[in-house]
C-alpha cells in the first residue's frame, strides 16, 4: 500500500477523523468548528505516515500546523510495511528569536518519552500569558488589518490607516497591520500560503479573533481562507456594512442596509460545486428535490424583492415630501463631504439641534431634517443623511439611491473637508467623483475647511476661494453664513430661503 494514512486525536487520546491520502499528501478535513478561545490550540493533533525519510515533516505540514492550530502534526516513516522515524512539530510561544515552532525526532515510535498532555498545557500556558492586558474588556473583536495590492507604501499605509478607523468605528481592536505587495492576487487565497501562515501566527501570538482584509474577496476566496485560517474572515465591504447595520435607526435605513447585505451575500453563498447543487430529475436521479443551498439562495431572493418593495413603498413618501418642499420654493444647500469631516457638528451649529456627532466614521446614517431662520432669508431646511468614503460598496449606493436623490435637489453644496486630515487632498477628489458619477459636477459649491481648532499651525489660507471654520467653537460660522447667502443669491438670483442637506458617505 503507497497511501498515506493519518487520524486526527483529541486529548483525551479519542480519534475524531481517519484521513486516506495518496502516495504524496492527506487532506486534513474541517475542523474549524473545535475549540477556539484567545491563545488556545485547537485541542486536536494530526499523526499521519509517510514513505521518505529526508521528507519528515514538510512546509504542507507545517502550513497545517500553523494555519489550524493544532496541538502537534506527527510523521511516522513508513518502510516496508514497519514502522520508522518519527517526526514530532508544535508551535511555539513568542519569542526573542521570532521562531515559529520546533520539531523533535525519534528514532521509532516506542522511543517518545514526551508527557504530552503536561507539555501542551504548558505550552498554551505560556502563549496566554503573553497576551495579558492586550485587550480592553469593551471591545467585540480584536483583529489584524491586511492589505495586499501593487500600489506605493504610501498608498497602502493611507488605505490601512482608513481600515483601522473602519475597524475602530465598529468596536474592533486593531492588533496589526500587515500590507504586502503582490504583482497579482492569489486566485484562490488572495495571498500565498506563506503569507497567511505568517498571519496566522500574529494572530495566535496577539489573541486575534478576526483577520479583515482591505480588498474585497471574491466569493472563493472568502472560503478558501476561512478554511485554512482558524480565524473569522471578512474583507472591507463587510466592515462597511456591519457599521451601516449598527448604526440605522429608522425603517428606511434598517431597509437600506438589510438590502445592501443581502445582495452582498447572495453570490457568495457556495456549495460543493455546481454539479451537485441540484438533483437531477428521471430515472436514478430521483431525490428530495431542491438542496439547502439553493433553499438558502431562495429565501435570499424572495427577501431582497420583499425589500426592494418596501423601499419603493417608503421612496414615494420621501418624494411627496420633496414636492411638498418644492411648492414652498424652498431653495436647498446641501453639505457634502467626506466621512467624518464634521458635517453633523456643522449642522448643530447651524440649526441649534442635537444631532448625534462623534469623532468615528460614519457616527450619523439616517436621514434629519431641521427647518430652521436665518436673518436676511425665510426659513431654512437642513437635512443629514450620510457621507462620502472611497471605495464606496456597490450594493450600498444602491440600497441608499433613494436618500442620495435628495442631493438632486441641491441649489448649492457645502462641501465640508476635514482640515487635519493628512489625506485631505484625496479625500476632496474622493467626493468629486460621487459628484461626478451622479452627473452632479455642475452645482455651484463652496469648500469648507472644518476642525481648524485643531490644526497646530495658523489657520491656513492658501484656497483663497474656501472658507475655514471651527464647527466645534463657531469661529467662522458667521463668515460662513454671509458666504452662503451672497452665493445663493447668484445662483438662484433671488434672496430668501433654503435648505441645507448633510450628505455623509
Amino acid at each position: 500500500m503507497t497511501r498515506q494514512v493519518g487520524i486526527i486525536v483529541n486529548r483525551k487520546g479519542i480519534i475524531r477523523h481517519v484521513i486516506l491520502g495518496d502516495h504524496h499528501s492527506i487532506l486534513i478535513p474541517d475542523i474549524s468548528f473545535y475549540r477556539r478561545g484567545l491563545g488556545r490550540l485547537k485541542g486536536l493533533r494530526c499523526i499521519h505516515t509517510h514513505f521518505n525519510r529526508k521528507e519528515g515533516i514538510n512546509t504542507e505540514d507545517l502550513s497545517d500546523l500553523a494555519l489550524l492550530r493544532l496541538d502537534a502534526m506527527v510523521t511516522i516513516e513508513v518502510k516496508d510495511n514497519l514502522p520508522g522515524q518519527v517526526c514530532f512539530a508544535h508551535l511555539l510561544p513568542p519569542n526573542p528569536e521570532n521562531q515559529q515552532w520546533k520539531i523533535l525526532t525519534f528514532r521509532h515510535p516506542g522511543a517518545v518519552d514526551l508527557p504530552f498532555a503536561e507539555f501542551i498545557q504548558e505550552l498554551e500556558t505560556e502563549t496566554q500569558k503573553s497576551q495579558d492586558g492586550l485587550s480592553p474588556k469593551e471591545t467585540e473583536e480584536r483583529a489584524i488589518l491586511v492589505h495586499a495590492s501593487q500600489h506605493p507604501r504610501l498608498e497602502a499605509e493611507r488605505s490601512l490607516a482608513e481600515l483601522a478607523e473602519l475597524a475602530r468605528s465598529s468596536n474592533v481592536e486593531v492588533l496589526e497591520k500587515i500590507w504586502q505587495r503582490v504583482p497579482r492576487y492569489n486566485p484562490a487565497h488572495l495571498l500565498g500560503k506563506g503569507k497567511l501562515r505568517e498571519i496566522l501566527m500574529k494572530g495566535l501570538y496577539l489573541g486575534a479573533t478576526m483577520v479583515i482584509f482591505d480588498q474585497d474577496l471574491r466569493a472563493i476566496q472568502i472560503n478558501n481562507i476561512a478554511g485554512m485560517v482558524d480565524l473569522k474572515v471578512i474583507d472591507r465591504t463587510q466592515l462597511i456594512l456591519d457599521i451601516f447595520a449598527r448604526r440605522a435607526q429608522s425603517k428606511e435605513g434598517k431597509i437600506q442596509v438589510e438590502l445592501a447585505q443581502l445582495r452582498y451575500l447572495l453570490p457568495r453563498l457556495l456549495g460543493r460545486g455546481t454539479a451537485m447543487s441540484r438533483l437531477m430529475g428521471g430515472i436514478g436521479g430521483r431525490g428530495p428535490g431542491e438542496t439547502k443551498l439553493e433553499e438558502d439562495r431562495r429565501r435570499v431572493k424572495q427577501r431582497i424583492s420583499s425589500l426592494e418593495r418596501e423601499l419603493k413603498g417608503l421612496s414615494r413618501g420621501r418624494r411627496e415630501r420633496r414636492k411638498r418642499r418644492a411648492k414652498e420654493a424652498l431653495p436647498v444647500i446641501s453639505i457634502i463631504g467626506y466621512t467624518n469631516a464634521g458635517k453633523s457638528t456643522l449642522l448643530n451649529q447651524l440649526t441649534g439641534s442635537k444631532v448625534f456627532a462623534e469623532d468615528r466614521l460614519f457616527a450619523t446614517l439616517d436621514p434629519t431634517t431641521r427647518r430652521i431662520a436665518i436673518p436676511g432669508a425665510r426659513d431654512v431646511l437642513l437635512a443629514d443623511t450620510v457621507g462620502f468614503i472611497r471605495h464606496m460598496p456597490k450594493d450600498l449606493r444602491v440600497a441608499f439611491k433613494a436618500t442620495m436623490e435628495e442631493l438632486e435637489d441641491a441649489h448649492l453644496f457645502l462641501h465640508v473637508v476635514d482640515a487635519t486630515s493628512p489625506y485631505k487632498k484625496t479625500e476632496i477628489v474622493a467626493v468629486e467623483q460621487i459628484l461626478k458619477e451622479m452627473n452632479l459636477l455642475t452645482t455651484p459649491r463652496i469648500l469648507v475647511y472644518n476642525k481648524i481648532d485643531l490644526l497646530e499651525e495658523d489657520t491656513p489660507a492658501s484656497n483663497p476661494e474656501a472658507v475655514y471654520i471651527s464647527a466645534a467653537t463657531k469661529e467662522g460660522i458667521d463668515k460662513l453664513i454671509e458666504i452662503l447667502l451672497e452665493r445663493l443669491a447668484i445662483s438662484l438670483m433671488i434672496t430668501g430661503c433654503f435648505t441645507i442637506t448633510t450628505i455623509y458617505f
